[in-house]
C-alpha cells in the first residue's frame, strides 16, 4: 500500500490522483454501504489537495488537528506509554 501511495505523489501521476481522489470522496459520501466508509472522505480530500491549491490549507489544518486529537486520545487511554 505504501508503494502505491508513494507512486501517487509523483507529479506525473496527476491524471490518476484526481479521479481516485474524487472516487474516494464519492465513496465517503455513500458510507452507509458495507465497503464504503467515512475513511474514504479524508483520503480522497488529501489526494485532491495535492493538486488543488484551494484545498491545501483547509486539509492541512484538518490533518494537524486530527493528529493532535489522536495524540491526546492515546495519552488519555494509555497514559503510561511514552510519547514519540
Amino acid at each position: 500500500m505504501a508503494r502505491v501511495l508513494r507512486s501517487l505523489r509523483h507529479p506525473e501521476a496527476r491524471w490518476i490522483r484526481m479521479p481516485v481522489g474524487f472516487l474516494f470522496v464519492l465513496g465517503g459520501i455513500f458510507s452507509i454501504l458495507p465497503f464504503f466508509g467515512i475513511w474514504m472522505l479524508p483520503l480522497g480530500l488529501l489526494l485532491m489537495a495535492y493538486d488543488i491549491p484551494v484545498l491545501q490549507k483547509p486539509v492541512g489544518h484538518f490533518t494537524i488537528w486530527a493528529i493532535d486529537k489522536w495524540a491526546s486520545l492515546r495519552q488519555r487511554c494509555f497514559p503510561d506509554r511514552p510519547q514519540r
